[in-house]
């Protein structure tokens, strides 16, 4: 992900995060608005990623919908994060591409 965004997804910003699954024949495609309630870096328990520490890294980012539901997105490559608002005492206003293109 975008340094630039990344360092935008305090606590209070409004974001509209859309994730793609790609299928054989199709792509399925989800598109979660909410405002963040954390952004973070956190291991999973994958014991064979031969990374820092051997584990692997995911961007996380929890979110509370308008309903009041609150999830935690496992952000990848073809996450697209825009910020449709920001967080109290900041005022750009940018969204991230996926790093690499889907095909």
């Amino acid at each position: 992900m975008d340094e630039s965004i990344r360092k935008q997804l305090l606590p209070g910003a409004t974001v509209k995060v859309t994730q793609q699954i790609a299928a054989r024949d199709h792509t399925w495609t989800t598109v979660t608005l909410g405002t963040v309630e954390s952004y973070l870096q956190k291991t999973t328990g994958s014991w064979y990623a031969h990374s820092k520490n051997d584990k692997l890294w995911l961007d996380r980012l929890r979110i509370r919908k308008a309903d009041g539901e609150i999830i935690t997105l496992n952000l990848d490559d073809y996450s697209v994060v825009e910020l449709q608002s920001a967080a109290a005492g900041t005022t750009t206003t940018e969204s991230a591409a996926p790093e690499a293109a889907a095909s």
